[in-house]
């Protein structure tokens, strides 16, 4: 059938869309939960594969890294070819990549096997989105997207929680911080097998971008692996410095200049250039910065700097999982009843700013009632901004440009978050070798020691550890919180967007989609 046709929207009862909708939160949930799952383990994991602190860090940025470069090119895949077949694929990509970790035997192959992970978890993650947005009519979507944004970011942050029970339970180990991916994913592969059926849209003389695709996944690669190792093994200023960056921006350069002349680009630049969906990529960087951030270095600072258990700081961090569950669910349905969007991502970024600052006031000795409020209001901003960027893209753009722009708006969101993690961990790792170093120095002890090995130092040394760790980790929730500052800045800015009832843009009339008048349920709708 061609696109242009216009045919009645059928409609589609709750109970009939919660069949496949739970098929597509199961894959969803497990694809997330993997990149923060090991956070809590990675002082086991790395010290049983005789890992380096170098590698400690890559175990969470390859699986991110992977993530972020290949999103656009499922997202492409996904207005081509069958959105069904696609996720069910990428699941199989996750699963062997699961497998491969968990059976891992030094460092390295560790790594390999979590960026093959990330090669999955990019699709599934994307490729959600967009079979939900074809399922449902945007002013019904909100009242979904609620529980999008609560599976997405309550097992971001549970992670860290299940990571650290699986560590401590002898029977389990870390290598089932991994394994336990493969019976979620083989439940999640299974139920959309039999549930999820959307229509494919046949398409005659169809062209895929792979130049396009290479060059985007090589620069930002190129982008992030640079991030990763400056001021570590190398200088910011630097001759690897400058063969890095001039390396990425020169293959990104290239990425443009071919994706403005492909037929079928990976990244639609007309898409990204609407005010709407910029805006949108904008508050996606700073969320994912602020999201990734606090989930895996909330865990370390209560391990390190106030001596609790890897399960313990899984279940300290419950505040922040409650408020994004409870935000993101009343949220979604507020957005539903009402057809509106600003308001709520706008009270979402304020929160997620304010919580980020308030942890950027904590030590080693901060209260714990502090702790768990400045933790709210950062799960509660996660919660109300975190899935309503992607919606207000997606109730923007035609129905045929969904994947492609859904996609891009994940992609920058998990940019943000491999960006954030590998700088606010490099700038972490510089603070606590200075916090060490000056408080031995004043101390007049010899040797900065290693936070890995506290337990075999004297108890001066381990709290001359504790307090580096508490001060420093202070110090990357401000710049989290000032990264929360630009989505602000997007939500004010963004123009007012009343939810459409059709799974389609009507015809243009002369209106903008943002301005003109939500159509009746029965508005024809293209498929």
């Amino acid at each position: 059938m061609n696109e242009s046709t216009l045919i009645e929207t059928p409609p589609t009862s709750r109970r009939q869309l919660l069949k496949p909708l739970s098929g597509l939160l199961l894959a969803l949930f497990v694809s997330t939960l993997s990149s923060t799952v090991v956070s809590s383990g990675l002082p086991k994991i790395i010290g049983a594969v005789n890992g380096t602190q170098t590698q400690y860090t890559w175990v969470v940025t390859a699986t991110l890294l992977t993530t972020t470069a290949t999103t656009p090119l499922w997202g492409k895949l996904a207005d081509l070819f069958s959105k069904k077949a696609l996720l069910q694929a990428s699941l199989a990509i996750f699963v062997l990549g699961a497998l491969a970790s968990g059976i891992s035997q030094t460092g390295g192959q560790l790594i390999a096997a979590r960026a093959l992970q990330g090669v999955g978890v990019g699709g599934a993650q994307a490729l959600v989105q967009i079979a939900i947005a074809a399922m449902i009519p945007p002013r019904e979507r909100g009242r979904y997207s609620g529980y999008v944004s609560g599976v997405t970011s309550t097992s971001t942050i549970g992670g860290p929680l299940l990571g650290g029970i699986i560590v401590d339970t002898s029977w389990l180990g870390w290598r089932w911080c991994f394994f336990i991916a493969v019976p979620l994913a083989a439940v999640a592969f299974l139920l959309l097998q039999r549930t999820l059926n959307l229509p494919v849209i046949s398409r005659e003389n169809v062209k895929i971008d792979y130049l396009g695709a290479t060059l985007i996944a090589s620069g930002v690669s190129v982008l992030l692996i640079w991030v990763s190792f400056v001021d570590n093994s190398f200088a910011w200023v630097s001759w690897q410095t400058a063969a890095m960056v001039s390396g990425a921006l020169a293959l990104l350069a290239a990425a443009l200049w071919v994706e403005k002349r492909a037929a079928e680009p990976v990244v639609p630049l007309g898409i990204v250039k609407q005010r709407t969906t910029a805006l949108a990529i904008l508050g996606s960087l700073a969320v994912g910065t602020a999201m990734f951030g606090t989930a895996v270095f909330l865990s370390q600072y209560f391990q390190l700097s106030r001596g609790n258990t890897p399960t313990e700081a899984g279940l300290l961090t419950i505040p922040m999982m409650a408020g994004t569950l409870i935000a993101s669910i009343v949220a979604g349905r507020l957005i539903s009843r009402s057809g509106k969007i600003k308001p709520y991502v706008i009270t979402g970024a304020v929160l997620l700013t304010a919580g980020s600052a308030g942890l950027g006031a904590i030590n080693h000795k901060t209260p714990m009632l502090f702790l768990g409020a400045a933790m709210l209001c950062v799960g509660m901003g996660v919660g109300l901004t975190l899935q309503n960027f992607v919606l207000v893209v997606q109730n923007t753009v035609p129905l045929k440009d969904v994947g492609a722009a859904s996609s891009t708006v994940s992609f920058f969101r998990s940019l943000g978050g491999t960006i954030g993690v590998s700088v606010l961990g490099a700038v972490l790792a510089r603070q606590v070798h200075d916090g060490i170093a000056n408080g031995m120095a004043s101390a007049g002890m010899s040797g900065a020691g290693l936070p890995s090995e506290a337990a075999a130092q004297s108890p001066a040394t381990r709290e001359i550890i504790r307090i580096a760790y508490g001060d420093a980790t202070a110090q990357i929730f401000l710049l989290s919180a000032a990264a929360a500052v630009l989505a602000i800045v997007a939500a004010l800015l963004l123009k007012p967007v009343n939810l459409r009832s059709s799974l389609d843009l009507p015809e243009k009339t002369g209106e903008s989609p943002a301005s003109a008048p939500d159509p009746d349920p029965g508005t024809r709708s293209s498929v």
